[in-house]
């Protein structure tokens, strides 16, 4: 079974109901998360037990968990057999919370008798119902069960995941209402310290998830974090709107002559599609409940793009080459801005107790609506992301909206979500502050911030996970057209590892916005003095003709030897806006990217490449071309002289006899300096004898 409790019997409540009836009964069945197991005092700081101080004197809550228990009936210690069980049946519950199935997923138990649950859950559920015909049932799908638990990978997992989606078969054929916890902890594994169990705060967050349900008082109407004053939508297509009420809540929503009506599920959930907005505005969001009303003014309609990534992207404008002065020239009202910084810098100090805190508690964000562009906010935002926003504001003649959301130093492991990395690359989650998938440093500097910390799964903005869980995840009811992306300099020691994340990150945010077609424009690594760049801005080459909707900018020219943070970014932004409207927008004519290699031709004395947007390829500073290198059999590289004729590049050197490689730009700070017409560079790449390659 799963974890070793003692039972605390629970006879009191029984007696309690003799002697005085409550208004309404509530019985909490299961195994020893109902109990409390984990903490000092289950009597006061289990679920059921919290959930009691939250409905009040009006309700009597029955707390029937047994510590092990198990529902099917064949396996041992099931629950049927348990004076727990008998206890909440005398109780008579008017609601029924039951939250079985962990204990089930043990390899003794769901691989021989899964056949058995769903009519066992059924019979628990009619045992119920016989008890008081009139109760309400209310049927939890399970709390998680961590990657640190020892079965996690031997089954576990994948059991977990299955009963879950027998829980809510179960609620469908008996009408029962099914009910999530789940949802709220899977993003919390400090609360579980030992993979299964919840600290008093675990216990706490499932007693206001079971008040909301029970009560359908979800804290009234509510719109996403991303929904503010002065925020873009994006323009002519249809737009999915959604929010949080009390449950059972009317909700009317009004933009722009639309009127759209809903009401909140159990849940608290509702949701509407907006029908097209035009171009434009100012709109006005409009949205009603009796418990509230939420009026957002100066709306406008446009293009809306999210910059993510580490802190070339978080760079700020005030910092960049000649960002004083665009700054001063950008007053927008048409482009609007939505920063989302940290409350706590990843520097290398000790973080207090506050920081600690509220770091665990998924509030790393400072509190940020949107807002126009303006001189002074112009110079605080990302250099990047505020120069895109100008140029494709400029090219489209339409407004435009950017939310910035990166974080200096962030491996890609931290913006990826907890199921995508529990199912495809488990080893990520394994003690993280060791795990070499993480570079040296950038754990380093964890331990560092969370030095103070007093509990061993304290969190950090670089942890697995952790950047989506508190930002990302916050950000996906907001609609938008594409993501701008620039990182990889956390993650440059490991192309292999990050050739497996980068696909899941992209998966996971299609996922996330519901959009299997979701552009991803990306920025590779710059050149600077680094060993394993070239290998790694290879890599991401390749990524970008093998990846859906994925388009890369070459910045190996707007480098610095010594600087991890070149203050070149005005040709950065400029080259995702071509890529942008040649690849979104449809502006086939516009040439978006730099020579790339489509053939090699290995000959007896040289190499013959095939070049893609290869028109008027020439040297960026009018000398000759450099950069490209070939070797024999033996891989001793060496320079090669090159010419060009046409669409075809011919290398070659005269101490290198039937060559079988070539590459280009392979120096960690490279001068190579191939471009075409429009002045776009030439990647960084290695191909081999036999080796084609084509262009998406």
């Amino acid at each position: 079974m799963l974890g070793t409790c003692l039972l605390c019997g629970h006879a009191e409540a029984g007696e309690k109901s003799k002697q005085k009836q409550p208004v309404i009964r509530v019985s909490c069945i299961g195994n020893s998360v109902t109990y409390g197991t984990g903490v000092q005092d289950p009597v006061n700081d289990s679920y059921p037990s919290q959930l009691q101080n939250l409905l009040g004197p009006r309700y009597e809550v029955g707390r029937f968990g047994k510590p092990g228990a198990r529902l099917m009936r064949q396996t041992s210690l099931p629950y049927f057999d348990q004076k727990e069980f008998r206890q909440a049946m005398d109780f008579h519950g008017d609601i029924a919370i039951i939250h079985f199935g962990l204990n089930d997923t043990d390899p003794g138990a769901w691989p021989n008798h899964r056949d058995h649950f769903v009519r066992d859950y059924c019979d628990l559920v009619d045992s119920i119902r016989k008890s008081n015909p009139a109760c309400r049932i209310i049927l939890a799908q399970l709390t998680p069960i961590g990657d640190r638990h020892h079965r996690f990978l031997s089954g576990t997992r994948d059991w977990h995941a299955k009963i879950q989606q027998e829980i809510a078969r179960v609620a469908q054929v008996k009408g029962c209402e099914l009910m999530s916890f789940f949802d709220s902890l899977h993003c919390r594994p400090d609360v579980f310290p030992d993979a299964l169990h919840p600290n008093k705060e675990g216990y706490g967050i499932m007693a206001r998830q079971a008040y909301a349900f029970i009560t359908g008082d979800y804290g009234g109407l509510r719109l996403p974090v991303a929904f503010t004053d002065n925020m873009v939508l994006p323009r002519n297509r249809h737009l999915p709107l959604q929010g949080i009420a009390n449950a059972g809540e009317k909700v009317s929503i009004e933009i722009g002559g639309q009127k759209h009506g809903t009401t909140a599920n159990k849940r608290g959930q509702w949701s509407v599609t907006l029908k097209p907005l035009a171009q434009g505005g100012p709109y006005t969001l409009r949205v009603k409940a009796s418990s509230r009303t939420i009026e957002l003014t100066n709306i406008l309609a446009g293009e809306v793009w999210l910059a993510s990534g580490q802190s070339n992207m978080a760079f700020e404008l005030k910092h960049a080459v000649q960002g004083k002065e665009l700054a001063q020239e950008t007053t927008a009202k048409d482009i609007r801005l939505f920063d989302q910084k940290p409350r706590w810098t990843t520097d290398n100090v000790e973080w207090p107790g506050e920081a600690l805190e509220s770091v665990n508690k998924l509030q790393y964000y400072q509190t940020t609506q949107w807002q126009e562009c303006t001189p002074e906010r112009a110079a605080d935002f990302s250099a990047i992301a505020l120069s895109f926003a100008r140029e494709l504001r400029d090219s489209l003649q339409c407004p435009i909206g950017i939310v910035c959301n990166a974080i200096g130093g962030s491996g890609i492991e931290a913006w990826i979500d907890r199921s995508t990395v529990e199912w495809q690359i488990p080893e990520l989650l394994r003690d993280w502050t060791n795990n070499d998938f993480l570079q040296a440093w950038v754990r380093q500097r964890a331990k560092t911030n969370i030095r103070q910390s007093q509990t061993p799964l304290q969190r950090h903005p670089y942890q697995p996970c952790y950047l989506y869980e508190s930002g990302i995840q916050q950000l996906r009811s907001l609609p938008i057209n594409g993501v701008l992306w620039y990182q990889g300099e956390s993650n440059a020691h490991y192309a292999e590892g990050h050739e497996r994340m980068f696909p899941l990150l992209q998966d996971s945010w299609r996922k996330a916005w519901n959009d299997a077609q979701l552009p991803f424009l990306f920025v590779q690594l710059s050149s600077l003095n680094r060993p394993s760049w070239p290998w790694f801005r290879d890599s991401q080459r390749r990524l970008a003709l093998q990846q859906p909707y994925t388009w890369m900018a070459v910045s190996s020219d707007c480098g610095d030897s010594l600087d991890v943070h070149p203050r070149q970014k005005a040709p950065i932004a400029h080259r995702l806006v071509l890529l942008a409207l040649h690849n979104v927008y449809g502006h086939r004519n516009t040439l978006a990217n730099g020579p790339q290699p489509v053939a090699a031709v290995f000959g007896s004395k040289d190499v013959i490449l095939t070049m893609q947007n290869a028109e008027g390829m020439q040297a960026s500073n009018g000398e000759e071309i450099i950069g490209f290198e070939i070797a024999s059999t033996d891989g001793l590289f060496l320079p090669a002289k090159v010419s060009v004729k046409g669409t075809q590049l011919r290398l070659n050197n005269e101490q290198i006899k039937s060559p079988r490689y070539v590459r280009y730009g392979w120096q960690p700070f490279t001068r190579a300096n191939l471009v075409n017409r429009a002045g776009l560079p030439a990647s960084t790449f290695r191909l081999e004898q036999t080796t084609t390659e084509a262009q998406r």
